[in-house]
C-alpha cells in the first residue's frame, strides 16, 4: 500500500515556526516514502502564516495548505475541522511550535498505517520519552493533570498532543466535546479506542513565542474531565447521585 498521511496542526500566532516545521517535515517524510500533506488550521493570526503557507508550497513544493477560521477559536475544535478537511485517511496532530519532533511522524502513523493500533501518542513517559527544559512548576502541573486522567485510559502520557488516529476511528466518535486542549484524551474515550500505543518522544521546550497554558485552560480541562468520566461511567455518577 501507499503510505499517506494528513498532518493536522492548529496555529495561533506561529508564524515564526511555520517555515522550519514545515522544511523539517517534507524531509523526514521524503526519506521515509511517506505520502502527505500539511494542514495548517490557523484561528485567524493575521501574522503572515498564510503567506508563509503559500510561499513554501509555490517556491518551495511542500503539499502545504492553511485553513483559516474566522468564527471559531481553540485547539481541539481546529484538529476536528481539520479532520473533516483531510485529503487523506490517516491522520496525525501535533504543534506548531517546534516542541514536537518530526523526526517521530513514521512512527507516530506507523502502527494506524498497518491497523495494528486505534490510537498512537508520542508520550514523554515511557522507554525513550523525556522533557528537556521543563521548570518544576511546569512538571508538576502535567503530573497532576496525567494522573486526574488515569481511569479514563491506560496511557501513561494521555495530555499529549502528538498522535495519530484513522479517520472511520475518529467518525465513531461519540458526544465530541473540543473544548480545551486535551483533543487527543477526549478522542481515545470517545471512539473508545482499544488499542493504544505509545512512542517514547523528547518533548522540547518552545523556541518561539509564547505558551498558551493559563488558569482558563486549566478549569476547561477539569470541566472536561467531568464530562469524559460521565460517558466512561455514567453508571458510577448514577450511584453515587443516589447514594448522596
Amino acid at each position: 500500500y501507499m503510505a499517506a498521511i494528513s498532518l493536522v496542526i492548529p496555529t495561533f500566532r506561529e508564524a515564526p515556526n511555520i517555515r522550519p516545521l514545515s522544511i523539517r517535515i517534507d524531509e523526514v517524510l521524503k526519506r521515509e516514502n511517506i505520502e502527505y500533506e500539511i494542514v495548517f488550521v490557523d484561528d485567524n493570526s493575521n501574522d503572515g502564516t498564510t503567506d508563509i503557507v503559500d510561499e513554501l508550497r509555490e517556491k518551495n513544493n511542500i503539499p502545504v495548505r492553511v485553513l483559516v477560521r474566522t468564527k471559531e477559536r481553540g485547539l481541539s475544535s481546529a484538529v476536528v475541522h481539520g479532520f473533516k478537511n483531510a485529503k487523506y485517511d490517516v491522520f496525525v496532530v501535533m504543534d506548531a511550535d517546534l516542541q514536537h519532533d518530526p523526526e517521530y511522524i513514521p512512527k507516530i502513523a506507523g502502527p494506524i498505517l498497518d491497523k495494528s493500533a486505534d490510537f498512537v501518542l508520542g508520550s514523554r513517559n515511557v522507554t525513550g520519552g523525556k522533557v528537556e527544559d521543563w521548570p518544576l512548576h511546569r512538571r508538576i502541573i502535567s503530573w497532576g493533570a496525567t494522573s486526574m486522567a488515569r481511569p479514563l485510559t491506560s496511557s501513561g502520557d494521555p495530555m499529549s498532543g502528538f498522535f495519530s488516529i484513522h479517520k472511520k476511528t475518529f467518525e465513531q466518535a461519540k458526544g465530541l466535546n473540543p473544548m480545551g486542549y486535551k483533543i487527543g484524551l477526549e478522542l481515545v474515550v470517545r471512539c473508545r479506542c482499544k488499542k493504544v500505543q505509545e512512542v517514547g518522544i523528547v518533548f522540547r521546550d518552545r523556541e518561539h513565542g509564547e505558551s498558551k497554558l493559563t488558569m482558563k485552560q486549566n478549569l476547561l480541562y477539569l470541566r472536561q474531565l467531568m464530562g469524559l468520566y460521565w460517558f466512561k461511567y455514567p453508571l458510577v455518577f448514577v450511584l453515587l447521585f443516589l447514594f448522596m
